[in-house]
């Protein structure tokens, strides 16, 4: 490891990185506007130049360009130094607006930051300034390109990161621009990130704008629950009201970036919400009071038989929701329940069959990737984020069997169903030869594969080819098979065993028995993504927080917390136990989840052995040991899986059609709906597709 000298002081840096970077393990802070640690080097801002002594140079370099060597000598603080810093701080100013009293950065800004430390305290430019026509870059990001700086922080995100390459410079000298290319919106699930990145406020949130500024606001570190990503969020709000979301750093998840869903769909939080109780009477939903909600649940369940009752619990259930109702179902003796609301066919008893568990940042080691029956662009932005971020290093061979795939990295077809499958895993195919030679080979097997009536034999198609192909290498600690899940309670539900008990039976099974009037009750744990309207004459009671296609079916409406209201526990898609925490108070006299579940449970004569979230957590993970392990992942056993079965040999389809609304508190959005409407029906008109 070399040793480099900075500011007198002697350090040994790993080889291979930059002044800068030796600068910060040095403890030296180092300005700059177009270096970030993520993105390739641009050296275009100049902000960071120092004097090397040793060896001799005749002016100040970039740090954020120059790579250390051995016995480098830097000096960070020198007069000359300090003089370039000036001078280029100068220059930045010269066209910049004197707009921050009204400019959505202020406050959080670098170039406020760097001014304050380096700048000059007067201007020498008498000239007029310069103006940029602003640009349309979509319903997300609002453009002041007078304030832009040139840093191409956006450009080098677009173009490495996301993998869109619409965004670069035109013109040269002071007539460059940052611009599109063509007027037209970004078309990239991560476009929110280059808002983050932007030094100045020539990018800024387009539904944020004029709202608030950041000293107002109170912040919340939280999970994100719009995906089975599990991005760590911050929660921005001031009052009882959520203006913004913003990405935390965790690079074993999502680094420091954030999918477009998770950071905008926020506005839905205030919109259609239940804030009190409603019991339907003659037909029309009346509002009630809590005790009057209890007493209609009391008096319809009394004398209906255990195995008359089930529930259902949805996508963006906490582990603490499921825990409580799964308790109260036991209580009442009924065995049907189930967290599935597609119908996946997952395996609740091998841990392994559902866990992505090469892990996130486990995706960074593979060498060739089969994708199943699933559009990882489209389910989890972030995913695929690491897919491209390992293919740009050239180690990364990827094959689908599913639909067809557009996304930021190159992708072979094999096939588009179950016949493919076969073939590889008999061999026969070619791609069968690349997953065994993989040193690292890994497959992600989608719920596009696992929600189909064959979905068993599909998931035991996919253990076959992980076990025949080498995907499982327990001597080296690696283990390539991976299920992607799309909803943020899924793994949670599967741990916690809310899956049918002996004799159950799972949501298929509950919802044609209450069609066929075999089921009489059916508690609905915020779940929304079914076809209520089998429900037949079901008594339907409904927990959550949106008046979704949940509670229009309803009979009874019992007001829940959304996932900014509550403190709640997620397991994310690879098994990592996160907690979110409750950033506001829930709106109106809606309660905590949990909490009305045990209320409930008592007033239906059983009582549930918890009076506080602590005791209930306690409850649980003495149970489940592993919900203890924060911000952990707990390996998981390999075993046997899946059920020989008959293949439907239609083609795999992608979950999600919509990305921009995907659960109740996303289709509730203004903002998510502008992004259907320039992305999705747009592009339907522009390629003549509808569906």
């Amino acid at each position: 490891m070399p040793k480099v000298t900075i500011d007198g002081r002697e350090i040994e840096v790993p080889a291979g990185i930059t002044v800068i970077q030796a600068c910060e393990i040095a403890g030296v802070e180092i300005p700059r506007f177009c270096y970030h640690e993520r993105l390739s080097v641009a050296g275009n801002c100049r902000m960071c130049l120092v004097e090397m002594e040793v060896p001799k140079s005749p002016k100040p370099i970039a740090s954020c360009a120059m790579p250390v060597a051995d016995k480098m000598v830097i000096r960070t603080d020198t007069e000359a130094v300090q003089k370039a810093r000036r001078g280029v701080m100068e220059f930045l100013l010269i066209n910049h607006p004197l707009d921050c009293p009204i400019c959505d950065q202020g406050g959080e800004c670098d170039l406020q930051d760097q001014a304050m430390a380096y700048g000059f305290d007067r201007s020498r430019f008498r000239e007029n300034k310069r103006a940029v026509p602003e640009k349309y870059l979509g319903p997300l990001v609002k453009t002041h390109m007078t304030r832009c700086i040139h840093c191409t922080r956006c450009v080098r995100f677009a173009t490495e990161v996301a993998g869109v390459e619409e965004l670069g410079a035109v013109y040269r000298g002071e007539q460059m621009e940052i611009t599109s290319y063509i007027e037209r919106a970004l078309t990239s699930e991560l476009s929110g990130n280059i808002i983050d990145l932007c030094p100045v406020g020539a990018l800024t949130s387009k539904p944020y704008a004029f709202i608030a500024r950041p000293w107002e606001l109170e912040k919340t570190d939280s999970i994100d629950v719009h995906d089975a990503v599990g991005a760590n969020i911050r929660v921005d709000t001031r009052g009882r009201e959520v203006l913004r979301v913003l990405p935390r750093v965790n690079e074993e998840v999502n680094e420091e970036w954030l999918a477009d869903k998770s950071r905008f769909a926020y506005d839905g939080l205030k919109r259609q919400r239940l804030d009190r109780c409603f019991i339907r009477v003659n037909g029309r939903l009346t509002s009630a009071t809590w005790a009057q909600a209890f007493e209609a649940i009391a008096q319809r369940l009394s004398g209906v038989a255990p195995t008359r009752i089930a529930a259902i619990a949805g996508d963006l259930v906490d582990a603490e929701a499921m825990y409580a109702l799964k308790g109260m179902m036991t209580a009442l003796g009924s065995p049907h329940m189930d967290c599935r609301q597609d119908g996946a066919a997952l395996d609740p008893s091998v841990r392994a069959s559902y866990l992505f568990n090469t892990t996130i940042a486990g995706i960074e080691q593979a060498d060739a990737c089969l994708l199943i029956g699933t559009n990882p662009r489209r389910e989890a932005p972030l995913i695929n984020a690491r897919l491209r971020k390992r293919w740009l290093t050239g180690s990364l061979r990827v094959g689908s069997v599913g639909p067809e795939l557009d996304l930021t990295f190159p992708v072979e077809p094999l096939g588009v169903g179950p016949d493919t499958l076969l073939q590889i895993a008999a061999g026969g195919h070619a791609f069968a030869s690349v997953l065994s030679q993989a040193k690292r080979p890994m497959l992600i097997l989608g719920q596009g594969a696992l929600a189909r009536p064959d979905g068993s034999a599909v998931l035991k198609l996919a253990r076959d080819i992980a076990e025949r192909c080498g995907l499982v290498k327990p001597e080296e600690g690696w283990n390539g098979f991976n299920v992607l899940h799309t909803a943020a309670a899924r793994v949670g539900g599967l741990d916690l065993g809310f899956v049918p008990g002996p004799g159950g039976l799972d949501t298929a099974g509950i919802i044609a028995g209450a069609e066929r009037g075999e089921i009489d009750a059916v508690y609905l744990l915020g779940a929304d993504e079914l076809p209520t309207d089998r429900l037949g004459n079901a008594f339907v009671i409904y927990q959550g927080h949106h008046g979704d296609a949940g509670a229009h079916r309803a009979d009874v409406i019992l007001p829940g917390a959304a996932y900014t209201e509550k403190d709640g526990t997620y397991l994310n898609t690879e098994g990592r136990v996160q907690r979110g925490v409750a950033a506001v108070f829930p709106l109106g006299e809606a309660r905590e989840d949990w909490t009305i579940l045990r209320a409930l449970c008592e007033r239906l004569g059983h009582r549930l052995p918890y009076d506080s979230i602590g005791q209930l957590r306690a409850a649980l993970q003495a149970e489940h040991p592993h919900f203890a392990e924060l911000d952990e992942i707990v390996p998981a056993d390999w075993g046997s899986f899946g059920r020989e079965g008959p293949l439907d040999p239609a083609p795999f389809r992608s979950p999600i059609e919509n990305y921009y609304m995907t659960d109740a508190i996303s289709r509730a959005s203004e903002t998510m709906a502008k992004c259907t409407e320039v992305y999705v029906l747009g592009s339907q008109q522009r390629t003549g597709t509808h569906g």
